[in-house]
């Protein structure tokens, strides 16, 4: 592995909400914490995993990366430049480098469209000086290189499958040969067979291209199957990063604990999980400055509340009296 190529440093992203019409009445606002003060690095040729339940700010720190959406603070350095720092114009050269592949094949695809325009289109905006025709022979390459062929150039996404679907938006992020590409739960619409074949063409991909990945999913198993180190993330905090083996085999934070407990077993005879949570996820909006999980947490202390728990990168001394759990 080499040096990192994205450090992201205190990355924070808070939306001021209105309120009711009393509380604007009375000026007082609410704040929507969704990304609230993470960081982390992935290194050049490497995946990472970010995992966690649904809301809790995974899709919209992958899109705080890309400046999709504008963060409230913090620093996204790719291969040591801040991008946050970056005008509009420099930006534009710059996006190129990180692409993004959503995770709705059926809607990140433009129905009116053709393949050729589809993935013609970035290659127009970013090397301005193609011929068409060297445009498509480029175009050709990338359907070839996602396991289609020269027969669905022309034709349509509706036309096309799922599974199909996803591979030529693959291709089309790899159209400008970017050094980080980031997948937004890019399995999750599809079917488990199709899911399969989906996470084996990314990783056969990393290792022809050289590719670094942010991979961003729900689902533990996919998780584990493509990352090499993985950040468990809830309610806009990161609580627990490491090389995935080890996380899976053995989690220190209660919530990386619960969630592994919470995967069904195929035995009928297993214990039952030993970690169980109480209550509903915790809001982002407003949430107490301590750690996020204490109000459901079975092992919280009175601190908690009142104290953020140290990130789990190893095996923090506060984590201690989880580890007999």
């Amino acid at each position: 592995m080499n040096a990192a190529l994205l450090q992201v440093e205190h990355l924070t992203k808070h939306f001021v909400l209105g309120g009711d019409f009393v509380s604007r009445m009375a000026g007082r606002k609410r704040t929507l914490k969704a990304v609230d003060d993470i960081s982390f690095s992935i290194k050049e040729g490497e995946t990472l995993g970010l995992v966690g339940e649904s809301g809790c700010g995974k899709s919209t720190t992958g899109r705080l990366i890309t400046r999709l959406i504008e963060p409230t603070s913090g620093a996204v350095r790719l291969d040591g430049e801040d991008m946050l720092a970056f005008n509009s114009k420099r930006m534009r050269r710059v996006r190129k480098q990180v692409q993004l592949v959503f995770q709705d094949p059926y809607s990140s695809l433009n129905p009116r469209k053709t393949i050729m325009q589809i993935l013609g289109r970035p290659l127009e905006l970013h090397i301005p000086g193609q011929s068409w025709r060297e445009r498509r022979e480029r175009v050709l390459e990338l359907l070839n290189l996602v396991g289609l062929g020269r027969e669905h150039i022309d034709r349509y996404p509706h036309e096309f499958s799922g599974g199909q679907r996803q591979r030529i938006a693959i291709a089309r992020a790899l159209a400008v040969e970017p050094m980080l590409v980031i997948g937004d739960e890019p399995v999750s619409a599809l079917d488990v067979s199709v899911q399969a074949q989906i996470l084996n063409l990314f990783r056969e991909l990393q290792e022809r291209l050289q590719l670094t990945y942010l991979f961003i999913a729900h689902d533990l198993s996919v998780i584990r199957h493509i990352s090499d180190r993985v950040a468990v993330m809830y309610v806009g905090k990161i609580v627990e990063t490491g090389p995935v083996n080890e996380v899976f085999a053995s989690p220190q934070h209660p919530y990386t604990k619960a969630l592994m407990a919470a995967v069904p077993e195929a035995d009928p005879d297993s214990p039952p999980p030993q970690l169980m949570l109480r209550g509903e996820v915790a809001t982002p909006i407003d949430p107490p400055p301590g750690c996020r999980l204490c109000r459901r947490c079975p092992i919280a202390t009175p601190n908690c509340a009142d104290d953020p728990p140290p990130l789990r990168e190893v095996a923090p001394a506060h984590f201690v009296a989880c580890h007999n759990i």
